[in-house]
């Protein structure tokens, strides 16, 4: 599916919502570093992924590798990271959940 002109493997609504995660707050996407793309969820990428998965390297956190499924603004890992769970252009939350996830796609 295309969101603000980016494709997101897995996303099943307008807000890069998935079938694994598709609660209110579920509204980012990550690019992963491994082939490059959005994906909804980790899950999303072990299904419709490369099948290298590769976490994005800490010296990489300066790349655009979020998207916000909001306003299409795509943020750097060090902005997503430090965001708060907030979209810093449009405001809208993030599910803070997904920091138990991080470890999926960031060498932290």
């Amino acid at each position: 599916m295309f969101i603000h002109n980016k494709e997101v493997k897995g996303a099943i609504d307008n807000e890069t919502r998935c079938k694994h995660y598709h609660g209110y707050n579920d509204r980012i996407a990550v690019k992963f570093y491994c082939c490059n793309e959005y994906f909804s969820c980790i899950t999303c990428h072990h299904e419709h992924g490369c099948g290298k998965q590769k976490v994005w390297p800490h010296q990489k956190f300066d790349e655009k590798a979020v998207l916000c499924g909001s306003c299409g603004t795509e943020l750097t890992i060090k902005e997503y990271l430090g965001s708060k769970s907030t979209c810093p252009v449009c405001t809208k939350t993030f599910n803070p959940g997904c920091s138990n996830h991080y470890r999926y796609y960031f060498a932290l």
